[in-house]
C-alpha cells in the first residue's frame, strides 16, 4: 500500500516505505524520502536567467515527465522565448533535464533550421576572434564586408555559386576619402580571403550540424585569381642609402618621418610600433619590451638606438601631455576622432611620407623592418642577437636554451648599425 505522505525527491511521485530506489525515475533513495510537510524545502534551485526552463508535466502519464527548454530570445515585453531542447527534451528526472541544459549552455548549438549566414558568422566570429590577432581580425572583417549579398540567406541553403558570387561580384561601399560612397570590388587577394572566410565559417557550421556540407571546400580558387594575386603582390624593398639620407634631412621638418626612422632603427612591425604603449618603454635604461604575432616575437626586448632616442623622447612627452597610453598618436588633418593608431592609420601616414619626400612609391609600411634587418646584417650585428630583437625563432638549442643575452649585450650589437 502506498504511503501518500512520502515522495521521491527526483520526480515527486509517491513511494512505498520499502523502496530503495524510485520505481518511477530511478532516483537513489538511500532510505531518505521527502514528506509532504517538508516538500517546500526540497524544491529545486531556481535556474539562472537565460539558462532555460525545466517543467514537470503532471496532467499526462509520461515515463519522462520533465520537459527541458532553452531560451532563444525575448519577446516585445522582455519575457524569455522558450524552445524545446533537441534532440531530446523529455527526461525521467529533474536532474537529467538539468544536466542536459548544462551541456547545452556549455556549448550552445543552433536549434533553428532557418539560421541565416549573417547569424552564423556572428556566432562563429565571436569564438574565432578570441584566438587570433587584431590584424587577423581585420582580414576577416574586411572580407566579410564584400559578402552582403548572402547575409540574409539561410545557412543551410548556401552553395558554392553563392560564395563564388561574393568573390566575383561582391562589393562594399567606401566610407571615407575621395571615393566615399563608391562601390569597391574585391582584389585578387581579397577574393582568396573571402574563400578562406567561408572555408572556416562553414567548417564551424558543419561541426554544429547547422549545415550538411561545406560547399566552400568543394572548389579551389581559380588559376586566374592565383596569377592575378601573384602579379599584384609587391615584394618588400629596403630603403637605399640615398633614401635614408633624405629621411634624416627631413626628420624635423616633415611630419611622421621620425616614426619611419624609429622603425628603421629598431625593426618593429608596423602594427607593433603603432600600438606601442608607454608602460612598455624604459627611458632610464633606453629600451622597449613589446611585440606580437609569434611566441618568439611577443614581449621581446629591443634597445633604443642612440640615433632615434630624441624621437622616442619627443613622442613620449607628447603622449603624456594628451593623456595617451600609447607612444605614437595622431588625429590626422581633420583633428577629429581618436588619437589612437591602428595598422591602417600608420600605413596611411607612412604613405604620406613616401609621397612628400618623393621616395620609391613601391615602399610599404613593412619595409623599414626589412631595412633594419638588412642594415644590421651588413654592419655585422650578431645573427642571434638580431633574431632576438626582431622576434624570429631561434632553432639552435644552445643559443635558444642556454644563452642569455642581456640588455647591454643586445645594445652593443645594435649600436654597430649607424
Amino acid at each position: 500500500m502506498v504511503d501518500i505522505d512520502k515522495l521521491c525527491p527526483g520526480c515527486m511521485q509517491h513511494l512505498k516505505d520499502s523502496n530503495t530506489t524510485c520505481p518511477h525515475c530511478g532516483y537513489p533513495l538511500n532510505q531518505k524520502v521527502v514528506t509532504q510537510q517538508t516538500r517546500t524545502s526540497s524544491k529545486h534551485r531556481r535556474l539562472p536567467n537565460g539558462f532555460g526552463s525545466i517543467t514537470q508535466v503532471r496532467n499526462r502519464n509520461l515515463r519522462n515527465p520533465f520537459l527541458a527548454r532553452i531560451c532563444v530570445g525575448r519577446n516585445e515585453l522582455g519575457r524569455y522565448i522558450l524552445k524545446s531542447l533537441k534532440p531530446q527534451c523529455y527526461f525521467a528526472t529533474y536532474n537529467e533535464a538539468y544536466q542536459a541544459l548544462m551541456e547545452y549552455n556549455k556549448n550552445p548549438y543552433d536549434l533553428d533550421d532557418d539560421i541565416t549566414v549573417e547569424a552564423l558568422y556572428e556566432r562563429w566570429s565571436a569564438l574565432y576572434f578570441e584566438q587570433i590577432t587584431d590584424a587577423a581580425r581585420r582580414t576577416v572583417t574586411s572580407a566579410w564586408a564584400y559578402c552582403s549579398a548572402v547575409y540574409g540567406l539561410r545557412a543551410k541553403d548556401l552553395r558554392a555559386r553563392h560564395i563564388k558570387g561574393c568573390m566575383e561580384e561582391g562589393f562594399r561601399i567606401e566610407t571615407r576619402g575621395s571615393k566615399k560612397g563608391e562601390k569597391v570590388y574585391p582584389s585578387a587577394g581579397m577574393k582568396s580571403r573571402i574563400k578562406s572566410l567561408f572555408n572556416l565559417l562553414l567548417d564551424y557550421g558543419l561541426e554544429y550540424e547547422i549545415v550538411d556540407k561545406n560547399y566552400a571546400r568543394t572548389f579551389d580558387v581559380s588559376e586566374d585569381i592565383v596569377k592575378e594575386k601573384e602579379n599584384a603582390t609587391k615584394p618588400h624593398i629596403i630603403f637605399s642609402e640615398e633614401e635614408m639620407q633624405i629621411l634624416w634631412q627631413h626628420a624635423n621638418d616633415t611630419k611622421y618621418v621620425d616614426w619611419v626612422l624609429m622603425q628603421c632603427y629598431m625593426g618593429w612591425r608596423p602594427q607593433e610600433l603603432a600600438t606601442l604603449r608607454l608602460d612598455e618603454i624604459d627611458l632610464d635604461q633606453w629600451y622597449m619590451q613589446a611585440g606580437m604575432k609569434t611566441p618568439a616575437g611577443k614581449q621581446r626586448i629591443v634597445p633604443i638606438h642612440t640615433k632615434v632616442r630624441d624621437f622616442v623622447r619627443k613622442n613620449y612627452d607628447f603622449a603624456i601631455s594628451i593623456g595617451s597610453e600609447y607612444l605614437l598618436n595622431d588625429k590626422g588633418q581633420t583633428h577629429a576622432g581618436s588619437w589612437k593608431l591602428t595598422y591602417d592609420k600608420y600605413a596611411k601616414r607612412f604613405d604620406k611620407v613616401i609621397a612628400q619626400l618623393q621616395l620609391n612609391p613601391d615602399h610599404r609600411a613593412h619595409d623599414p623592418r626589412k631595412t633594419f634587418i638588412t642594415r644590421c646584417k651588413k654592419t655585422g650585428v650578431d645573427e642571434y642577437a638580431l633574431k632576438e630583437m626582431v622576434g624570429h625563432s631561434i632553432k639552435d638549442i644552445t643559443e635558444s636554451t642556454y644563452t642569455v643575452r642581456d640588455l647591454e649585450w643586445l645594445r652593443s650589437d645594435l649600436e654597430k648599425m649607424q
